[in-house]
């Protein structure tokens, strides 16, 4: 008898989440319990979720009015539980873990609280090193809630002043969507929806080839339908996809949706919620986007199905992977149903003739080897080895392998591994064979795209072998060629006592700045290096007095090319 009455509340329980809640969430978060970290009106440049290059955006993009400097406040009382400092990413962040279970993130900051910034500087300094991130222990740095805590800022890759800030499962280290904990971004205004894709998969796995249409949208005020309306005649499995964003009532900025249903006939089929995510699953982006159209017709479809290698929590609901089997003579309904976070729906339905799946064409014969994506996949000849491990692909893969003309330069033709239309997760192995000729400089080989990008490499068995993100057209080269560093304010026997420091800026030709060292009269010295100037500077402090000095600077690339500069100066 408990049992049942047990069973009855926990349905009536389910009934009320499903009528009352505005959106789609897994589960209930604390309300009331976190401030906003600024004490700016909220008003945000990105959304959680929403598709990045890459990567869908892990937190909320709080605006700062196009400038650095507002007190960045701790949401809570907890303690700073890791201090990072990166050339790129957030470059300043800040973590703190909270008594109730989450964790809060503050990125792109300008500038620690003063203890903060000294157990930074103490930590650069113990490991000789601008880059650090390490870990507290609960009682080190306990803060109360509104406490400031940092200066926000533009640090690391950052394309304007901004602070990130994100809330995370503080055991799962997922990162959550901050306004279901009432972090809220005043919103009156659904998504818009201007697209949408129609893909014929018919049993083969998807990829460039798949036979695509992709329709016009026009709508407003949460009203949508084809601009040319009419019936959609298909027949067979059937996925679609959606071009939709979303703005606030705070912004003109374009951002992510919270969630998209599809429905075929009042049934939901499928259901994408960016509610929480785990970072390893963040470049599976590009297994929820059309990942060939988005680079070929620059425009960014979210495919409403579900590629069978593709594992992420953003996707908490579905039948068949969300396709569609039209194989009847009748008429249907399919429906979109896209919100915010702040609940505002837009509404697409579409009028679908079914046909009799005798109709099909045949499904393609593969024209070259198929690779399987939960299985570890190799291919190999004399000059060139992959494999790519289960976890990598996100669907079965018709692999093809063909080589051009060897480039000038190269060491190596150029290998065509499958192509650039083909998303990897993480990597693959990637082994090419150097011509003869490369002698004994092999130990400077790397691998490198056609597109410029270098994938690295070391020369082991006759071979350069490499960790390669993208499939596409590969070949080995030499870097021999040191980093290039030029001096911004600096020369040899210059007066220095009216600046407040030296600068330089260094870059790499090929395979990249590996480390960088810089001293002042023998002594390690902190040198900062930003990310979109490429500038290495270093502060002048207490340390250095009047009189002559050295200054010497050591960089080397991930080839072991070293370049130095030296100059004497005074203060």
């Amino acid at each position: 008898m408990i049992k049942k009455f047990q069973f009855v509340l926990v349905l009536i329980f389910g009934i009320y989440l499903n009528v009352f809640a505005q959106v789609i969430q897994s589960r209930i978060y604390p309300q009331n319990f976190f401030r906003y970290p600024l004490d700016l009106s909220p008003s945000t440049a990105g959304s959680f979720g929403e598709l990045r290059p890459g990567h869908f955006h892990s937190g909320l993009d709080f605006k700062t009015n196009q400038r650095t400097g507002y007190p960045v406040h701790a949401v809570a009382d907890g303690y700073v539980s890791r201090l990072r400092v990166q050339f790129g990413g957030f470059g300043n962040a800040i973590y703190i873990t909270h008594p109730n279970g989450y964790t809060s993130v503050y990125g792109h900051i300008e500038r620690f609280s003063p203890a903060m910034a000294k157990l930074v500087h103490d930590y650069q300094y113990q490991q000789q090193s601008f880059e650090v991130d390490f870990k507290l222990p609960p009682l080190q740095l306990p803060v109360c809630k509104d406490d400031v805590i940092a200066w926000s800022g533009n640090a690391g890759a950052s394309a304007g002043p901004h602070l990130h800030f994100e809330v995370r499962d503080a055991e799962t280290e997922e990162t959550i969507n901050p306004q279901l904990f009432g972090l809220t971004i005043p919103d009156r205004v659904a998504p818009s929806i201007t697209a949408i894709g129609i893909y014929h998969l018919n049993g083969s796995p998807f990829s460039e080839k798949t036979p695509r249409q992709f329709l016009p949208v026009t709508g407003r005020n949460g009203n949508y339908h084809l601009t040319k309306p009419g019936v959609i005649n298909l027949s067979g499995d059937i996925g679609f996809g959606i071009a939709a964003d979303d703005m606030n009532s705070t912004s003109l900025n374009h951002n992510g949706v919270y969630s998209i249903e599809l429905k075929l006939d009042g049934k939901t089929v499928y259901t994408f919620v960016v509610e929480r995510f785990a970072f390893d699953q963040t470049h599976a982006i590009n297994a929820y986007i059309d990942y060939p159209e988005y680079l070929t017709g620059h425009r960014t479809i979210q495919k409403c199905f579900i590629l069978p290698g593709s594992k992420i929590s953003l996707y908490p609901q579905s039948i068949n992977r969300g396709i569609i089997t039209f194989n009847d003579d009748g008429l249907h309904q399919v429906e979109y149903v896209v919100k915010d976070v702040a609940g505002n729906t837009s509404v697409l339905n579409l009028h679908i003739k079914s046909s009799l799946v005798k109709d099909l064409a045949p499904v393609a014969k593969t024209s070259g080897t198929l690779f399987h994506y939960n299985q570890v996949n190799e291919f190999s000849n004399a000059k060139v080895k992959v494999v790519i491990t289960p976890g990598n692909l996100y669907d079965d893969v018709d692999f093809t392998y063909s080589t051009l003309p060897k480039r000038p330069g190269a060491f190596s033709v150029t290998h065509c591994i499958q192509n650039r239309y083909t998303p990897i997760h993480d990597s693959y192995n990637l082994w090419i064979k150097p011509d003869s000729t490369i002698g004994n400089y092999a130990d400077k080989a790397v691998i490198v795209s056609t597109d410029g990008i270098c994938e690295g490499g070391i020369y082991q068995d006759g071979y350069v072998k490499a960790q390669a993100r993208t499939m596409g057209y590969f070949f080995v080269k030499l870097d021999t060629v040191p980093p290039h560093i030029v001096p911004l304010n600096i020369k040899n026997g210059m007066n220095m006592s009216a600046l407040k420091g030296i600068s330089l800026r260094i870059s790499d030709n090929l395979s990249g700045i590996k480390t960088y060292t810089g001293k002042i009269d023998g002594k390690w010295v902190l040198m900062e290096w930003d990310y979109k100037t490429k500038i290495l500077s270093y502060t002048f402090n207490g340390d250095i007095a009047a009189g002559k000095h050295i200054f010497d600077l050591t960089v080397s690339d991930n080839k072991n090319n070293i370049s130095h500069f030296t100059a004497d100066f005074y203060r």
